[in-house]
C-alpha cells in the first residue's frame, strides 16, 4: 500500500527546503561580508582550535620580539659607551707618551693633568650610562648609579647578569659586565685608581709614562669585553631574523586556516541563489490553488 502524500506534508517539506536554503545563503554572506570561513567555533572546532593554537603562537612571538628589541637596544648602547671608553683610553695613551718628552714643560704636564681628569669624568658619565632610566652597568641593581661622582670611584659591586627569554626556553645575557669593565682588576686597581695616580703624578709636574703598561692591560681588557659584546649583539640580531620569519609564516598559516577564499565564496554564493530561485519557482507550482483560482 502506497503512502499518500498530502498537500500539508507538500507545504512542510517545501518551507523546511527553503529554510535550508536560506541558512546556505546567510552562511555563504557571512562569509564574504566577515572574510572568514566560521564566526563561531561551532560551525568547525578544528579551525577554531588551530585558529587559538595560531593566535597563541603569534602573542608569544610577538612578546619574544619585544624582549630582543629590548635586550638589542641594551647591547647598542654598551658597545657606543665602550668605543667611547677605548676612545679616552687612546687619548690617556697619548698623553702618557707625550709626558715623556724630555722638552714638555712642567706647566705643560699640568696642563695635560688637567685634561686627564676631564677625561675622568667623562669616563664617570659613560659608566653611568642609561637607557629608558635603567643603568646598565651596574648588574641587576639597575636603579643605582655604579660610579659615584663624590668619591670619584667605581663602587658597584653589582656584577650580575640580566636575561632576557627570547625563545622557548632560550636566554641571552643582554647587559655588559660593568665589574669587568671598570673594575679590572679589582677595585683597588681599577681604570679610575689608575687615572687618579696618573692625574697626580701630571699636576705634579712629572711625566707618566710608568703607567702604559698599565693603560694598555685595561684597554685590551676592554677589547676583549668588547669582543665577547659583540658576539652575543650578533646572535639577538639573528634571534630578531628568526622571529621576524616566524611572525610572517604564523600569519600565514592563521590566514590559510580561517580566510575565506572570495573567488570560491562568490561562485558558490550565485550558485545557492540561482538554486533558491529554482525552489521559490518549484514551491509556488506545489501550493495548491485556493478557491478564487477557480472561480476566474
Amino acid at each position: 500500500m502506497g503512502l499518500r502524500v498530502t498537500q500539508n506534508m507538500l507545504n512542510s517539506n517545501m518551507l523546511r527546503n527553503l529554510n535550508k536554503s536560506m541558512i546556505n545563503l546567510d552562511k555563504l554572506q557571512q562569509q564574504l561580508s566577515s572574510g572568514k570561513k566560521v564566526s563561531r567555533p561551532s560551525e568547525d572546532p578544528v579551525i577554531a582550535t588551530r585558529g587559538m593554537f595560531y593566535r597563541t603562537s603569534l602573542i608569544e612571538n610577538e612578546q619574544y620580539l619585544r624582549n630582543a628589541n629590548i635586550g638589542h637596544s641594551w647591547m647598542e648602547m654598551s658597545d657606543k659607551v665602550m668605543d667611547e671608553v677605548g676612545n679616552i683610553m687612546k687619548r690617556v695613551s697619548e698623553l702618557l707618551i707625550y709626558s715623556g718628552n724630555g722638552g714638555v714643560s712642567p706647566q705643560d704636564l699640568q696642563a695635560m693633568g688637567e685634561e686627564v681628569a676631564q677625561l675622568k669624568k667623562q669616563l664617570g658619565n659613560l659608566a653611568n650610562q642609561t637607557v629608558n632610566g635603567r643603568y646598565i652597568f651596574n648588574g641587576t641593581d639597575t636603579t643605582t648609579p655604579p660610579y659615584d661622582d663624590t668619591v670619584g670611584d667605581f663602587t658597584s659591586t653589582n656584577g650580575s647578569e640580566i636575561k632576557l627569554e627570547v625563545s622557548q626556553g632560550v636566554q641571552v645575557t643582554i647587559n655588559a659586565n660593568g665589574q669587568r669593565i671598570f673594575n679590572y682588576p679589582d677595585n683597588a686597581n681599577n681604570i679610575f685608581k689608575l687615572l687618579d695616580n696618573i692625574i697626580n703624578d701630571l699636576s705634579s709636574g712629572n711625566d707618566a709614562t710608568q703607567y702604559e703598561d698599565a693603560l694598555n692591560q685595561q684597554y685590551d681588557n676592554l677589547l676583549a669585553e668588547r669582543a665577547s659584546l659583540g658576539a652575543r649583539v650578533n646572535r639577538m640580531e639573528l634571534v630578531m631574523e628568526r622571529l621576524k620569519d616566524e611572525e610572517v609564516n604564523v600569519t600565514e598559516l592563521l590566514s590559510k586556516n580561517e580566510d575565506a577564499d572570495e573567488a570560491e565564496v562568490i561562485t558558490r554564493l550565485k550558485t545557492q541563489e540561482n538554486i533558491h530561485r529554482a525552489a521559490l519557482g518549484a514551491g509556488a507550482r506545489i501550493i495548491q490553488p485556493s478557491l478564487l483560482d477557480f472561480l476566474r
